[in-house]
């Protein structure tokens, strides 16, 4: 995936996008927000663990390798290589998700949504009816999280297909067929429950790009 969410849709799939959750409103009284961001956290702690085994490793390989194992050496080069080798991390996402655990970007990605449904306000929605779709680069992972409106009467499971679609397509470099299909299918499960009104008006952005 690409890591930046200015280039990751061009302006013509970003018009496709709105058009498509435009379309999908029309016929449900909910509202549905795809969001992208760049990541769900900056995992300082892989930057910090990663940096300082780099540096070590490097040292120790100098001052054995080339300086008959000398102390002074070793501290000297650890302390010149951890800045170099934690910015080697920061700015090289494969690696830097290597050293962070499956479940700690799930945490994160869970942590992001919540936060990101209250701060763009979906919780305010006349009938409580607002979906996220939050897709975040870094980790590659998706989320789909529902106001307590559609909760009541759709079960939470119903999001894992179409998380599950939508996480494969962009892995696929499909990422806005993905999207579209996904608001599509969010949409038309709405409808069955929440149609829409006469005085149904748009409350929500209908693309976030963090």
């Amino acid at each position: 995936m690409k890591n930046s969410t200015g280039n990751f849709f061009s302006t013509e799939e970003q018009q496709r996008i709105k058009r498509t959750v435009k379309n999908a409103e029309k016929c449900t009284s909910g509202e549905i927000v795809p969001m992208l961001t760049r990541c769900a956290y900056d995992y300082p702690r892989a930057e910090i663990i990663g940096g300082g085994f780099f540096a070590l490793a490097a040292a120790t390989t100098l001052s054995w390798g080339f300086f008959g194992e000398s102390l002074w050496v070793f501290l000297a080069a650890f302390l010149l290589l951890y800045l170099p080798c934690k910015w080697l991390i920061r700015f090289c996402p494969p690696l830097k998700r290597s050293l962070i655990s499956d479940r700690e970007m799930a945490e994160e990605v869970a942590e992001k949504a919540m936060v990101s449904f209250v701060e763009r306000q979906l919780h305010h929605t006349r009938d409580n009816t607002g979906i996220l779709i939050l897709i975040c680069l870094f980790e590659h992972r998706v989320q789909i999280l529902a106001d307590r409106g559609i909760n009541a009467v759709v079960p939470p499971h119903t999001w894992d297909h179409i998380v599950a679609e939508l996480t494969a397509g962009i892995r696929q470099g499909q990422a806005c067929d993905a999207l579209c299909l996904a608001v599509q299918k969010c949409g038309e499960l709405l409808a069955g429950h929440f149609p829409v009104r006469e005085d149904d008006k748009d409350e929500l952005p209908n693309l976030i790009l963090e």
